[in-house]
């Protein structure tokens, strides 16, 4: 089955779907390895991860198309993509879809902000016309070639122009085709239970750690009537956090000894990543190579003996 398949049915099943945020191949390997059936990278992370900057547009649609190829290479796993604004007008979003579809994504997500667009929960926030967004959604789902590619529309106009507009505009990009909905950093439970009551399909939830919208527990999002959450930034938030921690210990101490328990062994980091299989697939390219030119060389024999028997 299609990736993109594969991730549509589990946004369509009654079971709320966890999306955990990798920025990179070997957080995609992991993810896989705790058996989540699917994984979804934003641009929060990536800008982080491949520049080591802030959210702000700062990546383009190129660099984002080459990242996402790379998580997907990696993993088995759907993986959930982020195409901020569509980087451009209708042509651009076009566009960006077609590279993102390329690299292998199960689905991504176009954005009504105005560009350069910012983390929906930073402050000054803008979002473009309505029907400049609607454009754009109805070139993106045009533009795919797989029509089980997943693509949401994600609204930030709740902290523009509040939350009956924010619902106003999920309602109509659901009603342009949109097959998954996105009001970002809703403010509190009330807000979240109109979202999912007053949108007809299935809404995300974005349990981002520290962000503007309560972080909660699976089941109680099933039961508010969300069907997928995503978790942005909580893997990157803690490797950053154990990088300061491990590299602060060799600054200080000159080895890691100390930080053993909290680390991966050679032999165990080496099975993660994939080593083993590796090694037992060139022993079985070389195992095959020796067979096909013993075979020739028995044939030869054979055909020599043949001929001297003549």
């Amino acid at each position: 089955m299609r990736r993109t398949t594969r991730f549509r049915r589990l946004i369509e099943a009654p079971e709320l779907l966890l999306l955990p945020g990798v920025h990179d191949a070997l957080g995609a390997r992991i993810a896989e390895k705790l058996g989540f059936e699917a994984i979804t990278s934003g641009g929060y992370s990536a800008t982080a991860t491949l520049l080591g900057r802030p959210d702000t547009s700062q990546l383009t649609a190129t660099e984002m198309a080459d990242y996402y190829a790379r998580l997907c290479d990696s993993t088995d796993l759907p993986v959930f993509a982020d195409a901020d604004t569509g980087y451009g007008n209708v042509t651009n979003t076009g566009r960006t879809v077609k590279a993102y579809e390329r690299a292998g994504v199960a689905g991504l997500f176009i954005e009504d902000q105005v560009f350069p667009k910012r983390c929906g929960h930073m402050a000054g926030k803008d979002v473009v016309p309505l029907e400049e967004f609607l454009a754009k959604l109805k070139a993106a789902l045009d533009a795919r070639t797989d029509p089980d590619l997943v693509i949401m529309a994600r609204t930030d106009a709740l902290a523009v122009h509040g939350i009956d507009e924010a619902i106003e505009r999920a309602q109509a990009a659901r009603e342009a085709g949109a097959d998954l909905l996105f009001v970002e950093a809703p403010e509190n439970q009330d807000q979240m239970r109109r979202i999912c009551a007053e949108i007809d399909g299935p809404c995300l939830a974005n349990n981002l750690d520290g962000g503007l919208s309560p972080v909660l527990k699976a089941d109680l999002l099933q039961e508010i009537g969300y069907a997928t959450v995503a978790f942005p930034t909580a893997a990157t938030y803690a490797v950053a956090h154990a990088l300061e921690a491990v590299l602060g210990e060799i600054r200080t101490t000159s080895v890691a000894t100390a930080l053993y328990d909290r680390m991966y062994s050679f032999e165990t980091f080496n099975e993660l990543v994939g080593l083993g299989d590796l090694r037992r697939k060139e022993a079985g390219y070389q195992d095959s190579a020796r067979d096909l030119l013993a075979r020739r060389k028995n044939a030869g024999k054979a055909g020599g003996k043949n001929r001297a028997a003549e």
